[in-house]
């Protein structure tokens, strides 16, 4: 057994608290959120049945997790209403809309800059 193997290999959970699997290594029936919605369910309530835990060099805070719902009781995904696709709609559109110049640009916005990249190259044009 590899040294991550048995580090993160807790499938009674006893370590960690829930069952805890290293990373590719979840039994079948468990799956991720993305997993469910990229099959058209989602947890619909239930609690965390497992985790997955990675180490990753991208966090020095300690290692990643992933929780898993179980596949049987996963719920479809509820349909989109005429209403939620048009709040979507506005909350888009506002992301396109530079708030110096007031038009849409047909792109989000970068938050870094706060503007559309015409205004911010052409500060003398915005005033």
């Amino acid at each position: 057994m590899s040294p991550a193997l048995g580090k993160y290999w807790d499938p009674d959970g006893a370590r960690y608290g829930i069952p805890t699997y290293p990373y590719r290594l979840a039994p079948d029936g468990l799956a991720t959120r993305r997993q469910l919605r990229a099959c058209g369910l989602r947890p619909g309530g239930q609690p965390i049945a497992a985790q997955i835990l990675w180490h990753s060099r991208r966090t020095r805070s300690g290692p990643r997790a992933a929780y898993l719902y179980r596949t049987e009781l996963a719920l479809p995904v509820r349909p989109m209403t005429p209403a939620r696709r048009a709040a979507l709609d506005r909350a888009l559109a506002a992301r396109r809309t530079c708030p110096t110049c007031g038009q849409d640009r047909g792109y989000t916005i970068p938050t870094s800059i706060g503007t559309c990249l015409t205004c911010a190259d052409t500060p003398a044009l915005a005033a």
